[in-house]
């Protein structure tokens, strides 16, 4: 892998882990609602990508997708509210897990035969899920959030399936997506306001826009800069590297801890899919 490619990579690793700790960040401490930082954050996001859509000038025009829109709120607004109950490291490796087991369910239901590794690699990784995830049900808070991490997780799988399937620039695509997304949050922060009044602080609000604009909007431009010199297996591979990078952040940054129970189930979500990748050359 050339340095260029791997400075971008490591860039967009690091802004996509940042995601899971500027989130928890606002959230834990109570600095902004839920709804509210899904809609700041979505339409810095959009705000964001556009620029740097007009920016560069160059692409095809993407077609407004309706349903990629309403994946990414769901997946926005899952995130969000999960992270008022659990940490940081807990929800990327849940959000993760989510994502690959629902993107292999696809492709499972759509034919494909995997190979024995790849098999061995998603039971693995099925099985770290439910060793981090059951043990939650002794507390309502910390269950709730994990499931709602898990259906983040999904609707994200959606999201990315069917970007594979869109036409026209990708960075486009996505700026279009986040731009049709925004009225969609800011519709759920007005249905939820009576149950849930808005809250927001200058340092939540700043905390969301940076999740949005620099996190999603520039981790986004960087990471499909650095797919240009990376194959697919490899490209999946690096992005093992987004869960440790959010739990290192917690840990330094909000002082979260690490139980024996988390990383082993890291070791096992981790492991799985990369000998599910690896063993299919993909």
């Amino acid at each position: 892998m050339k340095l260029r490619t791997l400075g971008l990579a490591a860039a967009a690793m690091a802004a996509f882990a940042a995601n899971s700790v500027l989130c928890r960040a606002a959230l834990g401490r109570e600095l902004v609602d839920a709804a509210s930082f899904t809609t700041i954050r979505v339409a810095s996001g959009a705000l964001a990508l556009a620029l740097l859509v007009r920016a560069r000038g160059t692409g095809s025009p993407a077609p407004r997708d309706l349903r990629a829109s309403a994946a990414l709120f769901a997946y926005a607004l899952g995130f969000s509210l999960a992270y008022t109950r659990i940490p940081a490291a807990l929800g990327a490796l849940l959000l993760f897990g989510a994502v690959q087991v629902t993107m292999v369910g696809r492709g499972l239901a759509g034919g494909e035969r995997p190979r024995p590794a790849e098999w061995g690699g998603l039971a693995l990784s099925a099985a770290g899920l439910v060793a981090l995830t059951f043990p939650a049900a002794r507390g309502g808070g910390e269950l709730a959030g994990s499931l709602l991490m898990l259906g983040a997780g999904v609707a994200w799988g959606v999201y990315s399936l069917l970007g594979r399937t869109s036409r026209g620039d990708p960075l486009a695509a996505n700026a279009i997506r986040f731009a049709w997304a925004a009225p969609m949050a800011l519709l759920a922060s007005v249905a939820l306001a009576p149950a849930a009044p808005p809250r927001v602080t200058f340092a939540g609000a700043l905390l969301a826009v940076a999740s949005g604009a620099l996190a999603s909007g520039l981790g986004y431009a960087l990471w499909y800069a650095a797919l240009r010199g990376m194959t697919a297996t490899r490209a999946a591979l690096v992005q093992l590297s987004v869960p440790p990078l959010a739990a290192l952040g917690g840990v330094a940054l909000l002082g979260e801890e690490v139980s024996l129970r988390l990383g082993l189930s890291a070791a096992a979500i981790l492991g799985g899919i990369a000998l599910a990748v690896a063993g299919g050359k993909r």
